[in-house]
């Protein structure tokens, strides 16, 4: 956050002094006899918090806003989103009336805030929760209060706060995102508890829903089974309260901790916390997690589940896919139908355990009924679809009864939902059906099993199962390819930036009809990024394959890619300390994702800096799947005969004798944390005063506790020093010489997020690259031309 001079005020040294003086008594309140100016704050008593003016991002607009004293960059509320000041002459007043106003220039009013009554003696103060709140100085307590920011929450929520609806008032407690990081203003994306049916948790993206939490069950949100693993913990303590009045939903973190939960502007949900005395901020939670979360990927009647390699959609018990070709094409979002219409009278109910409840809008709620009675009263209304218990607690209680299609299922560890089927009249038919549905599994297995190995093996052209763009739709996006809209080349070919007509940027991977290897590249990046779908790996929107035209749509990160920063002494004073932790901690994650949480266990095998690429907010994004390789079951590691990847990157397992595993990407993870401390490319790293690569400079330094002369020399002095020597610590944990030593990537997440011991990292592989014998392994064409341009080598034979 910027604190600049006073220059411009004209102000006599006298009154200059006076104003240091006033400005370093830190107080919490002000009264109508006091305004605060630009470069002024005030501070809650516990000193957590701070309101002041601000500028986001490379704004250059003024802003009102409250934020942690201790992290300033996360601002937490903001009184002004949609109405800056555009100089430094902004000034917060409270009124004798209890009104905070705003000025532009001691006249205009930009912002004000309500009131209730008029206080005979008002005062704003900022409260140790981050409350701003308008009070009269001669009561106490809440019902004082004329006035709070928690009312009007912005992109983040706060203990104690409320997300909710208050139905007598109106007052609706919401979250909304940032337009972007230099435009604190409402976004596309919305947090709230919509209370239409049975009040569930769902994150709007304009009209529509980007993911739904679920409804309260007693203890969490049905979508969130992680929330009772994070209370369990003693992290956090949850609170829903639904009654005539209002809905609302808050938390407190225990005593030792901050928390916060906010909605960033890509629409995820996450809650971070950290302890009173650590300036990190640990993610605890992050929805949507994988493609399941997001809303109706299944259609209506058909259950997600992210464990199932062959197929991720399934139909529910008496039902069938609504278009099946599309089905068999792994295009699900047309979901299932019931295989014949039961009469009202001949209908059974069938339970499903371990399943998130499907969208409550259309349900309807009893409190204080038992669950045989919720099926007599299902049974009584042939529109009623399902039933279950709204509450888990004390073996189950409350009614919810469904009406209209079943949508948003996935596959949970607990929760259980009812649903209507048709049934057999008489025993005659029963031992009819009975043998032909035992012959029907069966065949059906087979059917199943043959489907997914054609899936596995193929991966071509007709598997796809993503949205197909027309070429000349590509072709009027990207302006006939023109080189103005050229963002890179690639192994694979070029990337161009493209406009479509409603006006969404997208990022197209043209294949070059000269590459000998894209067309195989090209069908194994379809095939596996299609199916993936976390926060910190790119988006792939769609294809188009027409003729000899293959090209990939992603999602356009504005911020190109990693090495743009890093390795650039002027770009990389954009990429602070806390940028650079926040990129670091995303790479892990999104590798922990491909290794141990995604539906097909992913090997990427060419993780470098220029493949790691940055959105709006700087998130990092993983990319480039081309030569990625996924692995099944049990299985850790896998043997090639053609090494590809990066050097620099590659560990030694792997450049040398060919053997790949999820230990080859923590190797190259380990790499990237170095460059990313360092500012310095491993490859073409020169010391005078000794021959190791970067990655050995690193551990000699370690080793001779030295660890500050690492460090990237754009940083200067601001970082925190126990968290860099973790994180150089961490890197070169990743790149020890035998795979077994390394730790995998759930350890490594832990690890930068814990103060726990590290153990001493051993002597790193590849310590003096310039060592390897490359006429023993590499053709020295290939090897030029790694170690000059940092190209993917696709095609290299290993010993």
């Amino acid at each position: 956050m910027e604190r600049k001079s006073t220059e411009g005020f004209g102000m006599s040294f006298l009154s200059m002094l006076v104003f240091v003086l006033v400005a370093s008594a830190a107080t919490d309140t002000i009264t109508p006899s006091r305004s605060i100016i630009d470069r002024e704050t005030l501070v809650s008593s516990d000193e957590t918090f701070e309101l002041g003016f601000f500028s986001p991002g490379s704004s250059t607009k003024r802003y009102l806003g409250i934020w942690y004293k201790v992290s300033p960059e996360t601002v937490v509320w903001i009184a002004n989103r949609e109405a800056p000041l555009l100089d430094r002459f902004g000034v917060l007043n409270v009124t004798k009336e209890g009104t905070i106003i705003l000025l532009q220039e001691k006249t205009k009013i930009i912002w004000s805030s309500s009131r209730i009554r008029t206080p005979e003696n008002p005062v704003m103060q900022l409260l140790d929760s981050g409350n701003l709140i308008v009070k009269d100085g001669n009561g106490s307590g809440s019902a004082n209060f004329l006035w709070q920011s928690f009312d009007y929450p912005c992109d983040t929520l706060l203990p104690m706060m409320k997300l909710g609806k208050n139905f007598i008032t109106g007052m609706n407690w919401s979250l909304s995102s940032w337009k972007s990081p230099n435009d604190p203003a409402p976004g596309q994306f919305l947090a709230l508890i919509d209370p239409k049916g049975f009040p569930q948790l769902v994150v709007r993206n304009g009209s529509g829903i980007l993911y739904r939490g679920g409804s309260w069950n007693g203890e969490r949100f049905t979508g969130t089974p992680d929330l009772k693993q994070i209370e369990s913990a003693n992290l956090f303590k949850f609170e829903f309260e639904l009654n005539r009045n209002e809905v609302y939903y808050k938390g407190e973190p225990y005593p030792a901790l901050i928390s916060r939960l906010s909605v960033n502007q890509s629409g995820f949900l996450e809650r971070y916390v950290r302890t009173k005395q650590s300036e990190l901020w640990m993610e605890i939670y992050s929805a949507p997690r994988d493609e399941c979360d997001y809303y109706a990927v299944c259609g209506a009647y058909a259950s997600c589940n992210t464990n199932n390699p062959a197929e991720l959609c399934a139909c529910l018990a008496g039902f069938e896919p609504k278009y099946p070709t599309e089905w068999d094409r792994l295009k699900w979002s047309g979901g299932c139908i019931r295989m014949t219409t039961p009469a009202c009278q001949d209908s059974v109910f069938t339970k499903h355990n371990g399943l998130k409840l499907p969208d409550t809008s259309n349900s309807s709620f009893f409190k204080n009924m038992s669950l045989k009675e919720c099926q007599v009263e299902c049974s009584k209304n042939c529109s009623c679809t399902a039933y279950a218990n709204s509450d888990i607690r004390n073996g189950g209680m409350g009614c919810l009864l469904w009406f209209g299609d079943l949508i948003d299922m996935r596959i949970y560890i607990d929760g259980r939902l009812v649903v209507r089927k048709n049934s057999s009249k008489n025993k005659e038919v029963a031992i009819i059906v009975i043998p032909i549905a035992i012959i029907g599994l069966v065949w059906g297995g087979i059917v199943l099993y043959l489907r997914w190995k054609k899936h596995t093996k193929q991966g071509g052209e007709n598997d796809m199962e993503l949205p197909v763009f027309d070429l000349g739709t590509i072709v009027k996006a990207t302006d006939n390819f023109s080189d103005n809209n050229k963002l890179g080349q690639g192994g694979f070919g070029p990337v161009y930036k493209g406009t479509l007509r409603e006006g969404q940027e997208i990022a197209v991977k043209r294949l070059s009809k000269s590459s000998g290897q894209g067309s195989e590249e090209f069908k194994n990046e379809v095939g596996l990024i299609a199916k993936l779908q976390h926060r910190n790996l790119v988006r792939l929107l769609g294809c188009s394959v027409q003729g000899d035209e293959k090209m990939l749509i992603y999602e356009y990160m504005p911020n190109k890619s990693l090495d743009y920063f890093i390795f650039d002494q002027t770009k990389g004073k954009i990429l602070d300390w806390r940028r650079r932790m926040h990129i670091i901690d995303g790479i892990a994650r999104g590798l922990l994702y491909l290794h141990q949480d995604s539906r097909l266990r992913i090997i990427h095998r060419d993780l470098k800096a220029s493949n790691v690429l940055l959105d709006n907010d700087m998130c990092p994004k993983i990319s480039d799947f081309g030569m990625a390789r996924t692995i099944w079951g049990d299985q850790t590691e896998a043997n090639t005969n053609k090494v590809v990847g990066t050097y620099g990157y590659m560990p030694p397992e792997y450049a040398v004798d060919g053997l790949f595993s999820i230990k080859s990407d923590v190797f190259s993870f380990g790499v990237l944390v170095l460059e990313i401390i360092s500012g310095k490319k491993n490859r073409g790293f020169f010391h005078p005063e000794h021959s190791h690569n970067l990655v050995g400079h690193a551990w000699k330094l370690l080793m001779q506790e030295k660890p500050l002369q690492f460090v990237d020399c754009n940083l200067g002095d601001c970082f925190v020093l126990c968290e860099v020597i973790r994180c150089i610590h961490v890197g070169l944990l990743c790149v020890q010489k035998r795979p077994e030593d390394r730790p995998n990537m759930s350890s490594v997440v832990l690890m930068l997020g814990s103060e726990n011991p590290l153990p001493q990292p051993k002597q790193p592989g590849f310590f003096t690259e310039r060592n390897l014998p490359e006429s023993e392994s590499y053709s020295s064409t290939h090897h030029e031309l790694a170690s000059v341009n940092g190209v993917t080598i696709s095609c290299l034979e290993a010993r």
